[in-house]
């Protein structure tokens, strides 16, 4: 794969490739083959479709990663209802993987002479191919047995093709050294006809199959929903006699954290506006204009080769004036006339040019516009809900009226995918998307939020931040310069990888150590001290390597002996020395324990220098022994002890020079860091921009000031701070109580996300065991004696349902990290008093950690206190 996979990410292929080898293995059952299928549904921005690339390279070829082995008979059929969508997904296929291209990805086109699909490949189909009169079937419609036998004759096959489009799926269903795949991609869609259950669609003529042509096997759907995939299943009537196996379901929340879409959603809505309001789109000229500089600062700032276009989307009513049109983008010339007139194209549904006001506009395919940069404006009705993707867009008017919640999902969900594919640190202009929408009313904007958190096909699970008449602020020139400096030496944890190698993560951060300049030569230096380490511990176990080396070299056959005319069978064992074909088998095992370069690395070293009076026989012992190292328990987890302390120390050593690159390299070593079994400590950094409300909207749709604070790091140009993000009053209340001290000297909003300016805690999920981050609500900062000190204080309401999970958090990262803390508390209200759960002291810890009570029995324990308000 070009594209390094985010945790979450490598966690779904993992389960797909586990259901398809479970599928494959169920459908080449000879006693009892089923048919059978599952779906793979994320949120939108998760990256479904490079999640496919990598089951399906691995499906193809194998993985070493996912330890996964090829079917070499593997066929997949992609399937969509719209053919721009199919391009967009080829498009994507080939630069997610390098072993992808025109030869194993083929969009089926008339004429398509093949009797049966090719292994290895890739097909591309869509329905408005396989509908009656299109030319890949000219006519063929499959109808019962005894009507076929009797037609076949009299329907010739289509124009330079000796087989209909049906008849090549047919041959390759039957062929037994292939296994079809087939993909829908966007499930839900396809399934749901007009037509009668007597005359089924082609969508379920394609997962049932007819009386003529068998099913095809393996159905693999791809959504944004589970239910409408299982929806659509039924429908197509495709659960009977078809197993259904597990669902593959992203967690939206880990989506969020990955920074794969953006964090915040700045919504414009007017009171009232009237159609093509030029104000509106003049406003979003100037964010698009305002945008562009931003990304031109940040792309020379960073040194990237690249620089981000942002794009504005002009969204038209069905059926538009054109002369609206024309006035809409005058606007958007006088206020950016910078553009270029050939900045402007048109989605519609006429690929031809058309003529809005004085404005001819030419039409572009859909899934050219985020690789066309020189596009900066397009015109659009509904392309940009059903499937269009384009992370570069940034800006957004829409003049279509809209009520239903899944639509207004849809539509923003495509706006919020970011460009870079991870967060700009510490900028959250530039991780925001602009949303004007004069046509939502008031009650659609309060209730935002909902439509994005409400449905798993929205966006994920935990509340973006969604802003109405915002400000940007920057750090506070109030705040000392050492409460910044403390800020960036506070602990904050990464969260874990599953199934990360202590080995391979050493390699990657000394890989990248060199590339960067920080320390040339490291790699090298990193497979000396390995190769070392190994030798140290092949002495000290030196008995257990002697018996897994014996065990390398023995191939043990079991012999059964039966003869004619004596009853039952003898059976004698033997062993037989291994060739180098089974040596190599082995040595797959410690590729898998300590990464194929060490594992390589170590075959040379011990093997010594290849020369003319080197031999076969030296190299294969080199192969046997590193292949048992690799079996000796005892060696695999002392290197693994030794690599882990390695990557500490160096991420120690080279910390600074680190946080002195640019952004896109320090997320490769937050990925790298991220690579470990248990959660590690990180890096804050500070943040550069952050966006926030000074208004909200009561019921009544009238616009009302919040309160302001001083000393937060980030502020207007007052040195405010407005507390528009504080959910409850006794936020407000904690808010008052610590500034109230006279020796505060900063606070700090923490962000509810992962990102390198957020404070974060990681703690398992105890439901399903998987890795999660909370974000401590507010970190002070005060001075003692001289030295300013930080403390963290969570409100938290113990009856949310996480709220036990997270006071246990708190309790373990306190007891980890309380040293770098004055205060780490947790508050609580009962009965209309605050009280506080020390998490500085021991027993308070082990308490919370251990006594086995709820979060609200906590709270009205001995173990709380009193907080005190004044």
């Amino acid at each position: 794969m070009r594209f390094t996979l985010k945790d979450y990410q490598v966690d779904a292929v993992q389960e797909v490739l586990a259901n398809l080898k479970r599928a494959r293995e169920m459908f080449k059952n000879p006693d009892t083959p089923q048919i059978s299928s599952f779906s793979l549904t994320a949120t939108t921005g998760a990256g479904k479709t490079v999640m496919a690339a990598a089951a399906i390279e691995a499906l193809f070829w194998g993985s070493e990663a996912f330890d996964f082995d090829p079917d070499p008979g593997a066929v997949v059929l992609w399937f969509s209802d719209d053919p721009s969508l199919n391009k967009q997904t080829f498009n994507r296929l080939r630069q997610a993987s390098e072993k992808f291209d025109y030869m194993n990805l083929v969009n089926i086109e008339p004429p398509f002479d093949e009797p049966c699909l090719k292994p290895r490949t890739v097909y591309f189909l869509n329905t408005q191919k396989l509908t009656k009169n299109a030319l890949l079937t000219r006519g063929h419609e499959e109808t019962t047995l005894e009507m076929q036998r009797y037609a076949f004759s009299l329907v010739s096959p289509p124009d330079m093709q000796a087989w209909t489009i049906w008849e090549t799926l047919a041959k390759t269903i039957e062929n037994v050294n292939l296994t079809l795949y087939l993909v829908l991609d966007e499930a839900q869609r396809g399934f749901n006809t007009n037509a009668s259950r007597e005359k089924p669609t082609i969508v379920r003529r394609l997962v049932n199959g007819t009386q003529t042509r068998q099913p095809i096997p393996i159905v693999w759907g791809i959504s944004a929903t589970i239910e409408h995939f299982e929806a659509a299943m039924r429908e197509a009537e495709a659960t009977i006699n078809r197993r259904a196996l597990q669902s593959v379901v992203v967690d939206p929340v880990r989506v969020q954290e990955s920074g794969l879409i953006k964090d915040t959603l700045i919504l414009d809505i007017p009171d009232e506006a009237g159609n093509f309001d030029s104000v509106l789109v003049r406003r979003a000229a100037r964010k698009l204009k305002d945008s562009t500089s931003r990304w031109a600062s940040y792309v020379q700032s960073q040194g990237l080769l690249e620089t981000i276009y942002p794009l504005l989307v002009l969204q038209m009513p069905n059926t538009p004036n054109p002369d609206d049109v024309g006035v809409a983008l005058d606007a958007i010339f006088s206020e950016y006339p910078e553009l270029s007139a050939s900045s402007v194209r048109h989605v519609l549904g006429e690929h031809t040019t058309q003529k809005f006001g004085v404005w001819s506009v030419d039409w572009i395919e859909p899934q050219r516009v985020q690789d066309d940069m020189h596009v900066r404006v397009i015109i659009a009705k509904d392309a940009i809900s059903t499937g269009w993707d384009c992370p570069r867009a940034e800006v957004l008017v829409s003049f279509r009226p809209a009520t239903d919640i899944t639509y207004i999902t849809q539509l923003l969900g495509r706006m919020v995918r970011s460009p870079l594919a991870r967060r700009v640190p510490g900028d959250e202009r530039l991780n925001a998307v602009d949303c004007i929408l004069p046509f939502f009313n008031r009650t659609n904007a309060v209730n935002v939020v909902r439509y994005l958190t409400g449905d798993i096909e929205s966006m994920p699970g935990k509340e973006k931040k969604v802003i109405i008449d915002g400000r940007e602020l920057l750090p506070n020139p109030n705040v000392p310069k050492k409460v910044w400096d403390l800020w960036c030496t506070l602990p904050t944890e990464s969260l874990p990888r599953r199934g990360a190698q202590p080995v391979k993560r050493l390699v990657a951060l000394a890989q990248s150590l060199s590339i960067d300049g920080v320390a040339p030569g490291l790699l090298a230096k990193v497979e000396s001290e390995i190769h070392c380490i190994l030798d140290a511990y092949a002495v000290r176990f030196s008995h257990n390597l002697e018996s897994a080396i014996k065990e390398i070299w023995a191939v043990h056959i079991k012999e059964i002996e039966g003869r004619f005319g004596k009853e039952g069978l003898s059976f004698s064992e033997f062993v037989e020395r291994a060739d180098d074909r089974a040596i190599r088998a082995g040595f797959e095992a410690a590729k898998k324990a300590f990464g194929g370069d060490i594992a390589q690395s170590y075959v040379n070293y011990f093997a010594g220098p290849d020369d003319e009076n080197s031999d076969d026989d030296g190299l294969r012992e080199a192969y046997v022994r590193t292949a048992a190292l690799a079996t000796v328990k005892e060696v695999r987890e002392k290197v693994d002890q030794e690599a882990l302390e390695f990557t500490k120390n160096l991420f120690a050593q080279h910390r600074v020079a680190i946080s002195q690159l640019p952004d896109t390299r320090q997320q490769e070593y937050e990925e790298i860091r991220a690579m470990a079994t248990d959660p590690q400590k990180g890096v804050l950094r500070p943040p550069r921009t952050r966006l926030e409300g000074f208004s909200i909207r009561d019921e009544a749709g009238q616009s009302i000031a919040v309160p302001l604070a001083p000393l937060h790091m980030m502020s207007d140009e007052k040195g405010q701070f407005p507390l528009t993000s504080l959910a409850t009053s006794w936020e407000h209340e904690t808010i008052q109580a610590e500034l109230a001290k006279p020796n505060v000297r900063g606070w700090y909003r923490n962000p509810s996300r992962a990102a390198v300016d957020s404070l974060s805690i990681a703690y398992r999920d105890d439901e399903n065991g998987n890795w999660r981050s909370m974000h401590p609500d507010f970190v002070f900062f005060h001075e003692l004696d001289g030295k300013i000190v930080a403390s963290i204080v969570d409100p938290h309401g113990w009856h949310l349902d996480d709220a036990l999970m997270k006071l246990k958090a708190l309790a373990k990262f306190a007891e980890k990290y309380g040293d770098s803390f004055h205060r780490i508390i947790s508050l609580g209200k009962i009965d209309e008093r605050m009280k506080v759960i020390n998490m500085k002291n021991a027993d308070v810890r082990e308490a919370v950690v251990f006594s086995g009570k709820s979060a609200k029995e906590l709270y009205e324990s001995s173990i709380a206190t009193d907080y005190d308000l004044k």
